[in-house]
């Protein structure tokens, strides 16, 4: 007789990933041989996954969703899976900025993800890596979710993309002078677009500065708008318009005390140039 292991999803985001995939495998009654075969990958590797001894990847996922006709499911949960080292509701998140038709974002100390070359988010990734934040394997997940998260920047859709970074996340360098050029020579090109607006919030603003977090609001195709800020221990999603109201008087508040984006673009090239 076969010994199947009990598994525990409990025990671990990736052992819920596992014993969901289990499970619906044996909702319709197939082995995993059956599976691996109409997925394309071996039986042994259906079981390390199922057993929570194997990360699983987006294609993988997107695989499983498509075979077991699950809808987006696996997907969902590869996602959160990833994400698991970021913030709770950061996946929540992302769904609605696929979606979005206007873009507002305020962000602190880093480059915004949506605005980061892949090697400014390699070197990012792989600083979590030694941290022990992430594994490897999350952390090349992690870049090719951003680069696909940043597909929404190409989307007809996109109506308008406004972001004021803070000062100090043009002056934070990131991966030494090439990766730090590259991402602001990027930022500059960004600032190009016929739908975009990119805007410095500088140091000098002070105390009229409204937020102390990282900020971001998105507007619906019904003109619904959802808020998302996050402080280094928690995310929070918001989706009433009474307190997103508030934040959005505040965004204005900081687009009119931050620099232009003819000034920002400059400050920019400065800092390129090695000015202070």
């Amino acid at each position: 007789m076969v010994n199947v292991k009990v598994l525990n999803p409990e025990r671990s985001p990736q052992a819920a990933y596992g014993a969901q995939l289990r499970r619906s495998r044996e909702e319709r009654g197939w082995k995993q041989e059956e599976l691996a075969s109409r997925m394309e990958y071996s039986s042994s590797h259906i079981s390390a996954v199922e057993t929570g001894r194997k990360m699983p990847t987006l294609r993988f996922s997107r695989s499983a969703d498509r075979t077991l006709g699950t809808g987006d499911m696996f997907e969902r949960r590869f996602r959160e899976l990833t994400l698991g080292s970021l913030l709770e509701g950061f996946a929540e998140y992302v769904d609605y900025e696929a979606r979005a038709v206007e873009i507002r974002l305020y962000e602190i100390g880093i480059i915004p993800g949506l605005l980061q070359t892949p090697e400014y988010a390699r070197v990012l990734a792989e600083s979590a890596v030694k941290r022990g934040a992430i594994t490897p394997e999350q952390a090349d997940e992690r870049v090719a979710y951003l680069l696909e998260r940043q597909k929404a920047l190409s989307r007809p859709q996109l109506l308008s993309m406004l972001v004021v970074v803070d000062e100090s996340c043009i002056r934070r360098w990131v991966g030494g002078t090439m990766v730090m050029d590259a991402q602001l020579q990027a930022l500059v090109e960004f600032a190009a677009r016929p739908n975009t607006v990119l805007q410095v919030a500088p140091f000098d603003i002070g105390e009229k500065r409204p937020y102390d977090l990282p900020v971001n609001l998105l507007t619906l195709p019904d003109q619904s708008m959802v808020a998302y800020a996050e402080s280094q221990a928690q995310g929070h999603m918001d989706r009433e318009t009474t307190s997103i109201r508030p934040m959005m008087a505040a965004y204005h508040q900081l687009q009119a005390e931050a620099l232009s984006q003819a000034a920002s673009v400059a400050m920019i090239d400065q800092l390129r140039k090695g000015t202070p």
